[in-house]
């Protein structure tokens, strides 16, 4: 069985977008993207948004803990603008991040939601050499 890198990690972050926010958080969220594309670690983002329940959900793939935190460090404007429209509901990290990147997750989120961290068992990833946007 071929396994991928066990240093990767994936983040689903589910957000509850603010009654009366949704073009906001539809246009931070899309400049936070663009910027991620542009400047961000990330191997992979991808949001999709549930209007008639007026969720959002991301999904981001990390090569490990220290592009956690480069993320962080980059992308913090970007990241309170999209939080001006919406509230973490739930927030799943599925792999094994450093105690640094589960303390940091910790403290970011407080109290304000639930959150799991599920280590990861075996996979590998497939990724076409084609661009997609």
């Amino acid at each position: 069985m071929t396994t991928h890198d066990s240093t990767s990690l994936i983040f689903r972050n589910t957000m509850r977008i603010t009654e009366g926010h949704l073009e906001g958080f539809r246009d931070a969220i899309t400049r936070a993207v663009a910027f991620a594309q542009q400047h961000g670690p990330q191997l992979m983002v991808e949001t999709f948004v549930d209007e008639e329940r007026m969720l959002a959900h991301s999904f981001q793939l990390y090569r490990d803990s220290d592009a956690v935190r480069l993320h962080w460090k980059l992308a913090d404007p970007y990241i309170q603008e999209v939080m001006k429209h919406c509230q973490v509901e739930r927030f799943e990290v599925f792999g094994a991040p450093d105690a640094d990147v589960v303390a940091g997750v910790r403290s970011a989120l407080g109290e304000q939601c639930a959150l799991t961290f599920s280590p990861r068992i075996a996979g590998f990833v497939r990724f076409a050499t084609g661009h997609r946007a």
